[in-house]
């Protein structure tokens, strides 16, 4: 009984500290989006998404209702959306994206991820080309979807390819699609469950598993940081 209650407070914890890293994040992604598009979902795709990604990781709604007002804030006016490139340990490429209120407080951050794990920032754009930029939209394959004919209704809000995994579909179109995609899955009735801008590799590369978990180990320092919204690797 012991120790089946140590599991369950372990459980617990693990949740609370996902929690903990992951909402303050979506919050942001909300109000950077009602801040560059207005607070009205339904006039503002960016914004319905994040609403739609937090609400897959059950975040409150008060919590999300609260981060769409702060977007008319003034504090708000001193967000920025930022870039950083980089290579880490064994020569990995690595492209952060961040949403911050104090950029010098987050290049220094990130910038000391990369330094101490035996890397270093690259100039910025020079790894543009080595990532395609992708709106991804990931939802459930239900019995009675005919996967060739969604392909074809797909095709006018920009499909590239779909792909399906473990009882889930992706669908891949270009990032200025991404407007496009989300109203043809919409008038579909979709339920999408996830979406987002990726920067998915053009030249894939595979590492050993040694390699793997000193990249990982960097990766996990950049993630955990408040500032980041997201990080994407050329690891195949």
């Amino acid at each position: 009984m012991g120790r089946a209650f140590e599991y369950r407070r372990a459980a617990k914890e693990k949740r609370w500290d996902k929690m903990s890293k992951v909402f303050p994040k979506l919050a942001k992604a909300i109000t950077v989006a009602a801040k560059d598009g207005g607070p009205d979902p339904e006039m503002n795709a960016k914004l319905r998404t994040a609403i739609q990604n937090a609400k897959a990781e059950n975040m409150p709604k008060d919590n999300i209702e609260s981060a769409i007002k702060r977007a008319a804030g003034k504090d708000i006016e001193e967000i920025s959306e930022v870039t950083y490139e980089g290579k880490g340990p064994h020569g990995v490429l690595v492209f952060v994206e961040c949403a911050t209120d104090n950029t010098t407080r987050t290049v220094a951050n990130v910038k000391s991820y990369f330094n101490k794990a035996g890397g270093g920032f690259a100039p910025s754009g020079s790894l543009e080309y080595m990532f395609a930029r992708k709106a991804v939209f990931e939802f459930e394959k239900t019995t009675e979807m005919d996967v060739e004919e969604l392909e074809l209704s797909l095709i006018d809000g920009g499909l590239e390819e779909i792909e399906e995994n473990e009882g889930m579909l992706y669908a891949y179109a270009d990032y200025t699609q991404f407007g496009e995609m989300s109203k043809v899955l919409e008038d579909l009735e979709i339920e999408v469950k996830k979406a987002s801008l990726k920067r998915i590799p053009t030249s894939p590369v595979e590492f050993s598993e040694d390699q793997l978990d000193e990249i990982e180990k960097m990766i996990d320092k950049i993630e955990d940081d408040d500032d980041v919204q997201a990080v994407y690797t050329n690891i195949a």
